[in-house]
């Protein structure tokens, strides 16, 4: 027997060496080698996603597809909420994905994600979720957020999220960012988050209004995401990136 791998999956071809047999020579080690190199190189690749936001989690879903086995805390029974005490996107990013990996070894990546409005001089910003509180009540933020632009004109505002990953003991940043206004009243009952109050440029819905699809072909964690989705694509398959390389 011999071996033909192609791009995409690897294909077996049976060479009969003795046509006087019924069933062909099958080489123990040779077969072996197969299926540890299917096994490995074209296996989905499982790795935790360090949130038990539900939302996040199906949002994240959709832009990963089927090309991920993604794990959330509860599925490695890691229920805690981690704390987000740094004072940047980044850094909380980087917290928690350390966390988890410290605790579990595996490949890991966290996000945070706040919206920074121009007037405001960024805020809410790192403390987006926790801009009216520590409930992290959506409701509550955005009557907060929306009291505080009752008499501006200027709504300028954007959404920014990073990305920790690490990948084979290495650290890697992503992010994404979308730009749009602030309305004067929450729209829409899809999303979550500032979601109902935000409509990115060259759109006339806010998020909350769009379907998951169109969210995701615009949105800034959208955006971040494929970056970490073709970054580990080509870095699991062969010849791929050198896992070493930072990316920012």
């Amino acid at each position: 027997m011999y071996l033909e791998f192609t791009d995409i999956l690897p294909k077996v071809s049976i060479n009969f060496i003795n046509a006087k047999l019924q069933t062909p020579l099958w080489h123990v080690r040779t077969f072996t080698t197969f299926i540890n190199f299917a096994t490995e190189t074209y296996r989905f690749m499982e790795i935790i996603f360090a949130s038990n936001n539900l939302n996040k989690i199906r949002e994240i879903n959709s832009v990963l597809g089927n090309t991920f086995t993604l794990l959330s805390l509860q599925d490695i029974n890691m229920t805690a909420d981690i704390p987000e005490n740094e004072m940047t996107l980044e850094g909380n990013a980087l917290y928690k994905a350390r966390h988890i990996f410290k605790a579990t070894g595996m490949n890991v990546f966290a996000d945070d994600t706040g919206l920074e409005v121009e007037v405001l001089n960024g805020m809410p910003g790192v403390h987006s979720a926790r801009f009216a509180g520590e409930s992290k009540d959506s409701d509550a933020n955005i009557l907060k957020l929306l009291s505080l632009l009752e008499n501006e004109t200027n709504r300028n505002a954007r959404f920014r999220t990073v990305i920790a990953l690490i990948y084979n003991r290495n650290e890697y940043i992503f992010e994404g960012i979308v730009n749009g206004i602030i309305t004067k009243e929450k729209r829409g009952r899809q999303g979550f988050g500032y979601d109902p109050v935000f409509i990115p440029e060259r759109k006339s819905l806010t998020f909350a209004e769009m379907d998951l699809k169109e969210k995701n072909s615009i949105s800034h964690r959208a955006r971040a995401f494929e970056k970490l989705k073709l970054f580990l694509l080509d870095n699991q398959m062969p010849g791929g990136r050198d896992s070493n390389q930072t990316i920012n």
